[in-house]
């Protein structure tokens, strides 16, 4: 467990910490661009995402509740136009997105990172309507690179596996920090307020009983916002130990010269990661042999302990599908794909589905499980109705890191996504500002006015 340390001085790991997220670190051209891919995709997601209940939800309740005082900065909500506090309109964007489970995430991390920090971006960045478009990417990574490296930390000094929104916040923190030219006083006092009060959640606790709750990131996100604006007003908080503990040390080497930014994977499809590679397996053997639902007698999924923990029964909220692992397996069987669709609960009364859900059996292989968490591994085995075995051989999931999806892919993706709910001529115009955000005249106000009115 983490020990108490009394630090009175900033410890030489905040020092470095500041003057990576207040400075000007030297980040490559091609970081830059990884992260304009990054902020298309979780675009996509969130448009996707306007059509679950919990989005609407968590915009309602950021306009009701979270609503800005007198004189008091206020962001628009992204695809809704309504206006809350900057933590209010952090809360409505992080959880629509979290609870579509397509984004971005570092598989060192157990968890996600985008999910939380574009929302802190967009909203910090609607009170300040000059910055660049290469300054918003460039605190994107600061969010993204702080962020990881508070997960690793965090992973290794606690007994639990904690949610994203236990680690994500400080993300957002530095995000707020770095565009609003923070003093390192300042800073330090947000990083120990947004640690102390972000979310410990238990993800296997979710994993167990999935809800809109999801991953944490809907409060880890305004923690982060909120835990920076309070320091500004004079708040004080006790320093990160995630950032200035001796047993925390280790995460931060390499931070401004190892780009983790550029190490993530994207989700091809809103599940769980556990369940990915399953679904590519089992889609993998779908194409290869030309086999339909009917030609499938029983389905064998062999993967590791986590995956094999996802719920195996008829969803019964689209949280539940999302968490679910013999449920997407079996869409990709039926239905040869799994989006947004398969998760919606339009979906849970297809009688193929259930009847291919049936079919289905998982179990744990001791040597899939090993290689957790460097991979994401699996092997489904198909019986078919004439009695031949199709095995898909060792499978790992695609999105990457290795190898990650290239920049025609997550466009693709994104088009797949966005498409459907903002129409082609709306989608195509995004993808082409985000995707010009590295250019020395781009502004970011010119992206976020193509994302705030409603679908």
């Amino acid at each position: 467990m983490t020990t108490h340390e009394t630090l009175p001085d900033p410890s030489p790991g905040f020092h470095r910490f500041a003057e990576f997220v207040l400075g000007d670190p030297a980040i490559p051209e091609e970081v830059l661009e990884a992260a304009a891919l990054y902020i298309l995709d979780l675009i996509g997601v969130a448009a996707s995402a306007t059509r679950l209940e919990v989005g609407r939800i968590a915009r309602d309740h950021a306009v009701r509740h979270w609503a800005a005082g007198e004189g008091a900065p206020s962001a628009r909500l992204l695809f809704d136009g309504r206006r809350a506090s900057l933590p209010g309109a952090g809360f409505a964007l992080a959880t629509q997105i979290d609870n579509l489970d397509a984004h971005d995430g570092w598989q060192p991390s157990l968890g996600h990172g985008g999910a939380a920090i574009f929302p802190a971006l967009c909203a910090f960045a609607e009170d300040m309507p000059d910055v660049t478009g290469r300054e918003a990417l460039a605190a994107m990574v600061v969010g993204y690179e702080t962020a990881y490296r508070a997960a690793l930390a965090l992973h290794a000094t606690v007994e639990d596996y904690h949610t994203s929104g236990a680690w994500n916040g400080i993300g957002c923190t530095a995000i707020g920090a770095r565009l609003r030219g923070s003093d390192p006083g300042i800073l330090r006092h947000a990083l120990g307020i947004a640690e102390y009060h972000a979310p410990r959640s238990q993800m296997m606790r979710e994993i167990a009983n999935p809800s809109m709750m999801h991953d944490g990131t809907g409060f880890g996100a305004p923690t982060g916002i909120y835990a920076l604006l309070i320091a500004e007003d004079g708040f004080l908080g006790a320093p990160a130990a995630l950032v200035e503990f001796a047993d925390a040390r280790f995460a931060w080497e390499g931070l401004g010269e190892e780009w983790l930014t550029t190490q993530q994977y994207i989700k091809p499809y809103p599940i769980c990661r556990w369940a990915h590679a399953p679904i590519d397996a089992a889609l993998g053997l779908r194409a290869a042999h030309g086999i339909g639902a009917a030609d499938v007698a029983a389905v064998e999924i062999a993967t590791f302990g986590y995956s094999a923990a996802l719920n195996c029964a008829v969803p019964t909220s689209t949280s539940n599908a999302q968490y679910s692992l013999a449920w997407p397996v079996a869409a990709a069987l039926v239905r040869g794909r799994v989006g947004t669709d398969e998760v919606l609960e339009t979906a849970f009364d297809d009688a193929a589905l259930c009847a291919m859900l049936g079919r289905v059996s998982v179990r744990v292989d001791p040597e899939i499980d090993a290689l957790f968490p460097q991979k994401r591994a699996a092997r489904v085995t198909v019986t078919l109705t004439d009695g031949r075995r199709l095995d898909s051989g060792l499978t790992e999931a695609s999105g990457g890191p290795e190898p990650q999806m290239t920049r025609e892919e997550v466009v693709a993706k994104f088009h797949a996504f966005a498409g459907p709910v903002l129409g082609e001529t709306r989608t195509r115009a995004i993808a082409n500002a985000v995707l010009g955000m590295t250019a020395p005249d781009a502004q970011f106000a010119d992206v976020m006015a193509l994302l705030v009115d409603a679908p």
